[in-house]
């Protein structure tokens, strides 16, 4: 437990340096186009539910209220 106490401690100085000084690591892939990855995927996502939700004719039934009655109620048989 106490190597990785020391371990952890360590790794959170680092981690502060880093932060203090500017980190040395050149911005990677997620750093340069995350944004633009998630912005361009959730435009696709809106823009092919927007043409499942309306040229499909696909018949949703979004609610079985006034859709279905209940039937009579039968007696057990003995």
């Amino acid at each position: 437990m106490f190597r990785f106490a020391k371990a952890a401690v360590r790794i959170t100085g680092q981690a502060m340096r880093q932060v203090r000084h500017g980190s040395s690591v050149v911005p990677d892939f997620h750093a340069k186009y995350g944004n633009g990855i998630l912005v361009s995927g959730a435009v696709f996502c809106t823009a092919v539910w927007g043409y499942v939700v309306t040229q499909t004719g696909i018949t949703w039934n979004l609610s079985p209220v006034g859709k279905i009655t209940p039937q009579e109620w039968r007696e057990a048989e003995e």
